[in-house]
């Protein structure tokens, strides 16, 4: 059986997932109401230099500028120049997109470089053009006609015909990377635990049983699991700094895993590091930040508000009210075209009211 690019629409997203055989091989969510900018290009200016930080600070026309890194080989740039740039790097944890200056001879010309407001030049790759670039070979699943009309022209060749369901086993495997738990074989299991600084993942083992000693049973059922979480890692894009503490094993025995974790890393296409175990027996991973985590897209106001819609959409077609706290109501002010897609799935009217009652990230849908 060939690798399948499902393409899935939800009011406001696509959830994009490639599989082949009855396994989850990647994920990816696209909300075109929320885009994450990276690859787009930006007519921009210089808002502060920021020695003390390597760089300066943009404005691009997005709500937050944009950071921009110069080496010591860049170009002298003084306040309020105009540049253009290409974001390299998602808005991530609250800070604003990183960008670095575009080639002189690619997207800059003489009325985008030196007048005018910051705006948008050019649109990078969309999350669905991402996925069809790392698997060339699979074919595109669309599941209603409003996924088909996602679909670029070309793209378009790749496109199956019909309309085709997610698989129920490759929908349990997307829905299970919304759970903080990871279930791994052999009756392992991981616990991943965003911050602000890090990722934690907590590995846990089930007693051990058996003729080998417990060390070497533990070492065994250890190694053995790191495809498995790595390519969970990877599913859910967690990255930055990744600390994973291992089941069971005893710290002066965690060195000998450095080397399979730095195989299972080797498919990963951001080339994460393993940097090595740390006095306390964390294995170290540096996994490159360029798109918003799982967790951070799910965790979201804007995440929230999708699924909010997601809900009524799936289990709730009657509403005709949704009750919002203060910021999903300004999640779905900022993205109307998912309200209208779930007004379109449920064939009525949708409202979005305030209730001051609920917390601000919270939603109640309100039936007739």
């Amino acid at each position: 059986m060939s690798q399948v690019l499902h393409v899935v629409h939800y009011p406001g997203e696509m959830h994009l997932a490639v599989a082949e055989q009855g396994e989850l091989l990647d994920f990816a969510l696209w909300r075109p109401g929320a885009p994450d900018h990276v690859g787009d290009s930006f007519h921009a200016r210089i808002e502060a230099l920021v020695p003390g930080m390597g760089g300066a600070f943009v404005d691009i026309g997005l709500e937050t500028a944009g950071f921009l890194p110069l080496p010591k080989d860049a170009p002298p740039l003084t306040q309020g120049q105009a540049i253009t740039v290409i974001v390299t790097r998602a808005a991530l944890g609250g800070k604003g997109v990183r960008v670095k200056l575009a080639p002189s001879d690619s997207t800059r010309s003489a009325e985008s470089a030196h007048s005018g407001s910051p705006r948008l030049i050019a649109s990078g790759p969309t999350p669905l053009e991402r996925l069809a670039a790392l698997w060339p070979t699979a074919s595109l699943a669309v599941d209603s006609p409003a996924a088909g009309a996602v679909v670029p022209p070309p793209l378009r060749d790749r496109k199956q015909q019909g309309f085709h369901p997610l698989p129920e086993d490759i929908a349990a495997a997307c829905a299970a990377l919304a759970d903080s738990a990871i279930a791994l074989p052999g009756g392992l299991s991981a616990t991943v635990t965003p911050t602000p600084a890090l990722i934690a993942i907590d590995m846990d083992a089930p007693p051990t049983q058996g003729v080998l000693p417990k060390q070497t049973a533990q070492y065994a059922a250890n190694k053995t699991v790191l495809p498995a979480l790595m390519r969970q890692i990877r599913l859910r894009n967690l990255s930055g700094a990744i600390l994973i503490d291992p089941a069971g094993l005893a710290i002066r025995k965690r060195q000998a895993l450095l080397a399979p974790v730095q195989e299972a890393l080797l498919a990963d296409p951001l080339r994460p590091r393993c940097l090595g175990v740390t006095a306390l027996g964390l294995i170290e991973i540096l996994r490159p930040r360029v798109l918003p985590s799982l967790p951070e897209q799910l965790n979201s106001p804007h995440g929230r508000a999708l699924a909010a819609l997601r809900h009524i959409v799936t289990y709730a077609p009657g509403t005709t009210t949704l009750l919002a706290g203060s910021r999903i109501l300004h999640a779905l002010e900022q993205d109307p075209q998912a309200v209208a897609d779930c007004a379109r799935a449920i064939g009525h009217n949708l409202n979005v009211v305030l209730a001051p009652a609920l917390p601000d990230l919270h939603w109640s849908p309100e039936q007739p």
